[in-house]
């Protein structure tokens, strides 16, 4: 997770003070960058003194982050995932596509979420998603047992096209929902 912390006042009196911030990081660091980019502001806007507020103008990660939000909180939360799995991190992306708010699951635990995923990146067919997902539970007797004189006459695209009422293809060749 990376944002870039920005000085409020320095802002307000048109100078962009700041610094791209990779979390997680120390707490003692993270307030040292943070005192930086305040002292920073001071130094280009002598004329104000109310430098002692910091607000994120820019960020690349794998949630939503707001301008506002707490960086002390948000180092909490890159510390969380900074250990996620793949397949942590898709559950975690399937979640937020379905509504679910990201710090809510990862404070309650992602193991408290029931999600099926559907991984097809690795597929180099140029069948659909969700055509694939409708041969796989075919085959795998979700529908029951299909006799083999009726295989050839599955019509795989109207599977396909019910499955698309409950899976979320969230991201390309990868569809998953929540339970």
């Amino acid at each position: 997770m990376r944002i870039y912390i920005t000085d409020l006042e320095s802002y307000n009196n048109g100078h962009l003070i700041g610094r791209w911030v990779t979390l997680p990081l120390g707490e003692d660091t993270l307030c040292e960058i943070n005192e930086d980019i305040l002292y920073e502001g001071r130094k280009a806007c002598k004329h104000t003194q109310h430098h002692e507020e910091t607000f994120i103008t820019d960020y690349d990660a794998e949630i939503a982050i707001s301008e506002h939000d707490d960086i002390y909180r948000l180092n909490k939360l890159a510390e969380a995932m900074k250990n996620f799995t793949e397949d942590e991190r898709l559950k975690l992306r399937l979640l937020s596509c379905e509504g679910y708010n990201e710090r809510e699951v990862i404070d309650s635990g992602l193991e408290t979420y029931e999600v099926d995923i559907y991984d097809y990146r690795d597929n180099t067919s140029f069948t659909d998603t969700f055509e694939l997902l409708a041969q796989d539970f075919v085959d795998e007797g979700v529908f029951g047992e299909v006799p083999k004189l009726l295989e050839n006459y599955i019509d795989y695209e109207l599977i396909a096209r019910d499955l698309r009422i409950d899976y979320t293809e969230f991201e390309p060749n990868v569809i998953g929902r929540a339970a």
